[in-house]
Formats: C-alpha cells, structure tokens, sequence
C-alpha cells in the first residue's frame, strides 16, 4: 500500500511539475514555448546541438579532403611519384576517418534528438492528462471529447517533434551554410556566389510554403477533429446504431469527413511537393552554372580539378538539407499551429479550483445547508436555480422532485462544487463549500446518478474506485447493501469479473446498483442519489433504501426522484418549479397541502382509467 501510494504521490506530483512548466512563457510564441519546453534537458539538448555542429563541420571537411585527394592522384598520373602514392593512401584514410567520425555524431544527433523528444511527448501527455482532470463541468459542457483527443494524440505529436525536425534542423542548416559559404567564398568570390546563388530562391520559397502549410494545418486539424468526433460518437452509441440498422448512414457520414480530410491533406502535399521541387531544380540549376564556369578555370590553368570537385562536393552534400527544407519549413508551421492550440489548452483558466488558503473540510455534526442559493448556468439567460434555501442534518432524508427542467440534478451538483454558485451559500457543518479544498469535499460528498459510468475492469475494482485499497468485506458489505452481492457471487469469476466497456455486460439496473455500492463503500457525509433507482425494479429499490438506512443514520441523505415511491420514507421533500422551492414538507403534509404534489402524486397511484375518467367528466 505504502509503494501505491508513493507512486500515485510522485505521479501526481510530475504531472503538476510539467503543468507549470508548460505554463512558463505565456504570452509568448508557441515556438519560443516549445523551444523552453524542450530546453528542460539541457543535457540531452546540448549533447544532440554539439553533436549536430560536429558532425556539420565533419561534413563540410569532406569537400576539401575530396579536393585535395583528386589532386593527389591527378600528380600520380603525371608524375607517378611513389610519395605521391602514400600521400593519396593517407588521404583516403583520412577521408574514411572523418566519413566514419561524421557518421557517429550525426547518430547521436539522431538518437539525443528523438530523446529530447519523447521526453517532451511523456512530460506534455502528463501534463495534458493532469489539465484535463482539473476543468470544470462547464468547460466539458462546451467542448466536444472528440477535440480533446485530437488535441492529445495529433497537437501534441506536433509539439514533441518540433525539437528533432525544426531546432536541430535549423542547427544543421545554419552551419552547412554559413560555415560553408565562407569556405567557398575564401577559395573563390564568383564561383562560391554562384554555388549559393539558390538560396535566396529557397528562402523565399520557404517563406511562401509556411503561410500556406500555416493556413492548410489549421483547416486539417478542424477535419480531423470532426472525423475523430464522428468515430468516437459513432463507437459509443455503436448498439443504437444497430438498434436502427444506420450502418450505412454512419459509413457516408464518416466517409464524407474521411474524404474532406483526405482533400486537404492533398492540398497540403501538393504545396510541399511544388515547393520542394522548385527548391531542388534551383539547386541544380546552381550546380550547373559553377560546373560551367569552374570548368572554364580549369581549362584555362586558374583552378585546379580537385578545387571544382570540392565545390561540386559541397553542393552535393548540401543537397540533403535542400530536400529536407520543405519538412524544416512544415515542421515550424505544424509546430506553430499545434503549440497555439495546446498552450491555449494548458492556459485554460480553471473554472472550480481551491481558493487561495483553502482548509480541509472537517466533519462533525454533518449539517448541509442552502442559503438563498442562486445558479445560471453560463450562456443561459434563465436562472436555473432561484433562492433555494433549506437545511438537512445528519441522519435525515430529503427527497427532491419536480418537472424536468426544474433544477433538481443542478442542485446536487452544487455540493461537491461540480460548478460555483452566482451568489447564497451552500455550507456543510458552518463551513463553506467554496473555500474548502475539492479533494476533501468531493470525498465527503458522493453523488450517484443515474447515467453510471463503468471502467473496463473487474467488478471489484469499479466498486473500490474512490478508495482502491478498501478491504474485501468493505467491498462486499457495500455491494449486499446495494442489493448485488448475491448476483455477483454467482458469476463464475465473481468479484473478479471484468465487465465490458461502460460496463455494457450489466443490465442497467445492475450497473445502478454497481454505482451505488461505488459510494457507499467511501462512507461520505453526504450522499445524493440522483435518479439513481430509476432502472431498478420496486422491489429491489425498497431492499436498497432499507439497507442504505444504516449508513444515513448519521450522514444527510439526499433523494433526487420522478418516482415519488422512492421519497415516502423521507424527512422532508422539496418540489422545485423553474428552479424554485414551491412546496416543501413530509409526504404526509404534502397531501394535505392539496397542491402540486398532491396532484402528481395522484397522477402517479390513480389508475389510468380514473384520471380519464375524471378529466372526462370535468
């Protein structure tokens, strides 16, 4: 226990480690972000630029040695010197060295590289995961699953390859250039501005391919974004799907998102295969004009074979990064684009968190309060809750009940701060919700309801969720009281089945009870059972509420039911109206009261045949 615990302490601590890192720079450009992100191994990063400088000055050496060697052996032909031999054996040697030396480094630019990377991956999928748990319902409410995924797999592969394929690159680039251009330059002026006389075209042209691959990528993104929505719909409501034999509605609409996305990923290949080959025919049509020219030299005694061959050299070797430039250029514009949606992600201001100097919640007496609560929800114009005030103390039960629409689900919500109330207070034993930390709040307060959601794993790990190193008999005692124990003793694995995804091997009245017994195991001080029964049959439901009786003698119970079945056994039930409390009392009060309770109870007991009868008769 103590190993599990250390290890989910140092998980959760990395993650809020990376989170604030990825939070550094802001207000800056994705790229200079990227850039600090990367820059958080300063060993690996500088070992991968070292070894990126080395092998490209190793490379530009090999011209030169090639040169030299090509004059060696044309003084061999002339006059078959027997030093002249040795001296063009040593060369050789000399060339295979720094072959061999150019070809380790640039391993090891390669291996630190991707290293960099894939720790930057590890470090922002952590803290990507660790942002997500943190968002309120209300950023949920507004942004589809389908983006966050996209936004987990494809930005952020975006992001983590920036190091390898934009800053080392660039590296790569900026010394075979610059570092070679002088060498030309120094040897001859008119043949070495003619061996870079490409590179302001490819400048340019590479200027031209970032907006339009810029412009192009965020027009993908949003394609695959809808294609990942439709999968990911189309997936979980894959049993309606075959309820309505729609399969081949599904197959059109993910083939129309499918084909918009291949469109433009064709678009975006075009323009980097247009781009590039203009880039390579201007380097080409430069090695032409030196070979040109260089030849004429030669002819006329004013250079030497080797000198033309090591600028012909040169430009052969700079061929590769030419090639390489439309990825450069692609790289940076991906990177851009996915680092302005992830860094727009991780700087979400987070909706619900701890208030500054936030205490632990303490409970004693356990008393739960509203006080003139007050709660829109963000974009509505209708207040969804409207002075909601009452009191429930340990050891009782209220039932809630009203129309749909009325508020009810809203008002358990609250509680454990799924959202922040616009103005009131909600309390528990005088202290308030808002200025308590989450975690201890959201484990005093457990809320169960009625669309369950379950982990594919076995049955006893879905029931110890919210305290994974409950003992076995805790486990059980909260699955009898949830009236389950006896089914899942009957299954050949028993608590040690697995049941399928969302737990679509269980009926829906047994993933209710699964839930249930999901929240009785933590003992919290408040429980809220929101439509929780629905899928449950009358008798078992009456099972459950008698068994659940022993854990509500000293925590508030709350009871969100249309069945009005389910709220007899109540201290006190509140009918809410357009988010107002309307009526509120006993059932038996209630009754008497003569008002809407009484008129949907009624609707509830009478039979069919009365009620048209009666409403016949008026």
């Amino acid at each position: 226990m103590t190993s599990h615990t250390a290890g989910r302490d140092r998980s959760r601590g990395d993650a809020r480690a990376h989170l604030a890192a990825a939070h550094a720079g802001k207000g800056q450009s994705p790229l200079v972000r990227i850039a600090l992100f990367s820059l958080r191994h300063p060993w690996q990063a500088s070992f991968a630029i070292g070894a990126t400088i080395v092998a490209s000055v190793l490379q530009l050496l090999i011209p030169r040695l090639l040169g030299h060697a090509v004059d060696q052996a044309q003084g061999i032909l002339t006059t078959a010197g027997e030093g002249a031999e040795q001296a063009l054996f040593w060369s050789a040697m000399t060339l295979l060295a720094v072959s061999v030396a150019r070809g380790v480094f640039t391993l090891l630019q390669n291996y630190f590289s991707e290293s960099v990377g894939h720790h930057v991956g590890y470090e922002l999928r952590l803290a990507f995961y660790d942002k997500v748990q943190k968002l309120s319902y209300s950023y949920h409410d507004k942004i589809h699953t389908g983006d966050l995924i996209t936004m987990g797999l494809l930005d952020l592969d975006g992001v983590r390859m920036f190091f390898a394929t934009g800053m080392v690159r660039v590296v790569l680039l900026s010394v075979l250039i610059g570092v070679g251009a002088y060498m030309l330059l120094t040897t001859d002026v008119v043949l070495g501005l003619l061996a870079l006389s490409f590179v302001p075209f490819v400048a340019w042209r590479s200027s031209v391919a970032q907006l339009t691959l810029r412009a192009t990528w965020i027009a993908l993104q949003d394609k695959l974004s809808g294609l990942t929505r439709v999968m990911e719909e189309n997936l979980g409501g894959i049993r309606v799907v075959r309820a309505f034999s729609a399969q081949d509605f599904e197959l059109a609409k993910f083939d129309d998102a499918s084909r918009a996305a291949l469109e433009l990923s064709h678009q975006r290949v075009d323009v980097r295969v247009r781009n590039t080959s203009a880039m390579t025919f201007s380097f080409f049509a430069a090695m032409g004009l030196v070979l040109w020219f260089g030849g004429n030299k030669v002819i006329a005694g004013e250079m030497s074979v080797g000198t033309l061959a090591s600028f012909l050299t040169f430009m052969t070797i700079l061929q590769m990064p030419v090639r390489q430039l439309g990825l450069m250029v692609n790289s940076f514009a991906r990177a851009s684009i996915c680092g302005d949606r992830l860094f727009s992600f991780f700087d979400e201001p987070l909706a619900i968190d701890d208030a500054p100097g936030a205490t632990d919640l303490v409970v004693g007496e356990g008393t739960l309060r509203f006080d003139d609560v007050h709660f829109t929800y963000p974009g509505a114009t209708h207040p969804t809750l409207d002075g909601v005030s009452f009191e429930a103390r340990a050891g009782q039960t209220v039932g809630i009940v009203g129309a749909p629409g009325a508020g009810k689900s809203t008002l358990a919500h609250l509680i454990p701060r799924f959202y922040d109330i616009d103005s009131g207070s909600i309390t528990l034993d005088g202290q308030d919700v808002s200025k308590v930390t989450l975690q201890s709040l959201r484990r005093a307060v457990a809320v169960v309801q009625q669309d369950t959601f379950l982990f594919t794993t076995t049955i006893e790990n879905n029931i110890a969720y919210g305290d994974p190193w409950s003992k076995e008999t805790k486990i059980e005692k909260a699955a009898e009281s949830a009236q389950l124990h006896n089914y899942i003793m009957g299954l050949p694995a028993g608590y040690d089945t697995v049941v399928g995804e969302r737990g679509v091997s269980l009926s829906g009245g047994q993933r209710q009870r699964l839930s249930i017994a999901r929240s009785l195991v933590l003992k919290p001080a408040v429980m809220v059972f929101d439509d929780s029964t629905a899928a449950i049959d009358a008798g078992t439901e009456h099972r459950i509420r008698s068994a659940i009786r022993r854990y509500a003698k000293d925590r508030v119970t709350l009871v969100i039911s249309h069945r009005l079945s389910s709220l007899l056994h109540a201290d006190t039930i509140l009918f809410l109206e357009d988010g107002k409390i309307v009526e509120q009392g006993s059932h038996e009060e209630l009754l008497a009261l003569g008002g809407r309770y009484r008129a949907l109870y009624e609707l509830q007991t009478r039979p069919v045949e009365d009620i048209e009868l009666g409403s016949a008769a008026q």
